[in-house]
């Protein structure tokens, strides 16, 4: 499922964040966004995930416009297809591991505690299912979130700073994680990162400017 931006624009009043962003993602391939600070990094891996607007050009993936859907229509197709890794964890404290994990199963109506239990094992993290986020260290949140994103197989996955608050041996084992996981399934991935050690590791680099993308 090939992801396809094209011209893509966004801009905060008279203020304009980036302009001209175009490219191509295809199925299975991983692709390292890099850029200076405030360039908009995290804004564009938003809007590919249909969670920000733009105010020029369009997103396609696998022959679904983006920008042509509608709120709950975008939340559906995201639910579907798209599974989000984020620098914060974004974990609900009240909820226990699994169930945190599970969540992308639940919003789509279903149970599968065995690819639950599968996907906890794959990042390290078998036999705790029953902790509380605030039980686990940031290293270990960080695999929640990355199980949670992969659980439900998505095409796309979208990972902002993912290993940004963690320590260099840390980070390399989540990267490991992150890219077995996606050539595993076949997943597309996209990082934006300050981090040049996780870029090194994506099959493109390219670099975000005001004025467009370059490799």
């Amino acid at each position: 499922m090939t992801l396809h931006v094209e011209g893509l624009a966004k801009r905060y009043g008279d203020a304009t964040v980036f302009t001209n962003v175009s490219l191509d993602v295809a199925p299975g391939e991983f692709v390292a966004i890099v850029g200076e600070s405030g360039v908009g990094k995290s804004t564009l891996l938003n809007c590919m995930a249909g969670l920000d607007h733009w105010d020029a050009g369009g997103i396609v993936h696998d022959g679904t416009d983006i920008g042509a859907l509608d709120a709950e229509a975008c939340a559906l197709w995201r639910r579907s297809h798209v599974g989000f890794v984020f620098q914060a964890f974004h974990v609900l404290p009240h909820l226990d591991v699994a169930q945190n994990v599970a969540l992308p199963l639940m919003l789509q109506k279903q149970r599968d505690d065995a690819r639950v239990a599968r996907m906890l094992e794959v990042v390290g993290l078998a036999g705790f299912g029953a902790r509380l986020p605030q039980q686990l260290s940031g290293g270990q949140l960080q695999r929640v979130a990355i199980a949670r994103a992969l659980v439900h197989r998505p095409a796309l996955l979208l990972a902002d700073e993912p290993t940004g608050n963690l320590d260099p041996t840390t980070a390399a084992k989540v990267m490991d994680v992150l890219l077995a996981q996606t050539r595993e399934h076949g997943a597309s991935l996209v990082l934006v990162t300050h981090s040049d050690t996780a870029a090194a590791r994506a099959d493109r680099v390219l670099h975000l400017r005001a004025d467009g993308i370059a490799a």
